[in-house]
């Protein structure tokens, strides 16, 4: 599996489970939102409702490794699973960890310091 493929495969599901603070920073930057109502919203998404967010994104996550492994692989049945099962394994895991990387990274430094570029929130070190 190449790195291109495992950006490709993960790079949706980690925007989606940083929707919490990255969609104040989409509504503001396209004047759809004031930067109070911007701060506010990602309060209410960050404190309340992150760990939806993380949930749908994981959930997205595995969606697009079924996808990858039927469409992309050709393992459609159990039996597929079982003869390649290293391959699945390994598929899996480098998904998983680029996936939670991702989305640390470009949740905690990216859409961070968007955000507090734009006023939404103060820098926290």
């Amino acid at each position: 599996m190449k790195i291109k493929e495992l950006f490709r495969l993960s790079g949706i599901p980690v925007v989606i489970a940083s929707l919490c603070c990255l969609s104040p920073v989409i509504l503001v930057s396209l004047g759809l939102a004031s930067v109070s109502f911007g701060a506010s919203l990602t309060d209410i998404f960050y404190r309340e409702y992150k760990w939806y967010f993380r949930l749908v994104g994981l959930l997205s996550l595995i969606l697009s490794i079924v996808w990858y492994l039927r469409r992309q692989k050709g393992i459609c049945s159990i039996d597929d699973v079982v003869k390649r099962r290293n391959e699945v394994i390994n598929i899996i895991a480098l998904a998983i960890v680029v996936g939670v990387a991702g989305y640390f990274f470009f949740l905690y430094v990216i859409v961070h310091y968007i955000g507090a570029f734009m006023g939404l929130w103060s820098y926290s070190y």
